[in-house]
């Protein structure tokens, strides 16, 4: 297999998938690439969660994640929102593309297949060396955290 160019990712479909688009950016400057719901169309009532399968399996290059984000019209019309946003999906992941779906609001949501139900990001990575230590140098903010540089 030919190695995969710094700013190709590249995507397969499974045999549930042979039709609905491969993800894409609804703009020229869109951030995110819009997935597609690749299961018969469903019902998600309120409160429930659920895997939603896209049909798509993806190969990442080294050092690249995939975020998979929420969009922004399902949670202010109807409350969908995922659980585990930004979800990471790693280089090494070569498991089917399934998005964790929640219901907050009150009412049932209709899911139909090949609706656009989250957006993906990507993004390159560091992965450096972790040691352990015996200290930490000082530095002028110290232990001050939750709210402790803000000024009012």
């Amino acid at each position: 297999m030919t190695a995969l160019r710094e700013e190709t990712v590249r995507f397969m479909r499974l045999p549930e998938n042979p039709d609905l688009p491969l993800p894409v950016r609804a703009t020229p400057s869109s951030a995110g690439h819009d997935v597609r719901s690749c299961e018969p169309d469903f019902v998600l009532q309120p409160g429930e969660l659920r895997a939603v399968r896209t049909g798509l399996l993806m190969e990442l290059p080294s050092r690249m994640e995939c975020q998979v984000r929420p969009r922004s019209g399902l949670a202010l019309r109807h409350g969908i929102t995922l659980p585990n946003s930004p979800g990471t999906i790693d280089p090494d992941y070569r498991g089917e593309l399934k998005v964790i779906m929640h219901n907050q609001g009150s009412a049932p949501v209709s899911i139909a297949r090949g609706e656009r139900i989250a957006q993906l990001v990507f993004a390159r990575f560091e992965a450096p060396e972790v040691l352990e230590a015996t200290e930490v140098s000082d530095s002028e903010r110290g232990e001050g955290g939750f709210g402790s540089t803000g000024r009012g």
